[in-house]
């Protein structure tokens, strides 16, 4: 088994944005925590208190600091900051805009 780090977002094998499934489990794991007290990321005066809310608020803005692994052909894992994912979807969101 080895490990791709990507040095770019352009080195990212597609999907360039998080699937369904990785935004779940992100929001799932995240409002979990705050639901158990960690300090959220984000200013949350003008936000609904609700953990979930939070969640994809902090996620919407790329502010949690994770990596999600995908499995490649080959037993290849690839890391991947979930930062980069979501500035490549706002990418594909103001493209499609324009």
């Amino acid at each position: 088994m080895s490990i791709s780090l990507p040095k770019s977002p352009e080195e990212i094998i597609p999907p360039k944005k998080l699937t369904r499934f990785e935004r779940a489990r992100i929001i799932g794991a995240r409002a979990l925590q705050l639901s158990m007290g960690a300090p959220p990321f984000i200013d949350v005066s003008n936000l609904p208190k609700d953990p979930i809310i939070i969640a994809e608020k902090e996620l919407e803005m790329g502010v949690l600091p994770l990596t999600i692994v995908r499995w490649l052909r080959g037993e290849v894992k690839q890391l991947i900051p979930v930062k980069w994912l979501i500035e490549e979807e706002k990418k594909e969101y103001y493209l499609i805009k324009q």
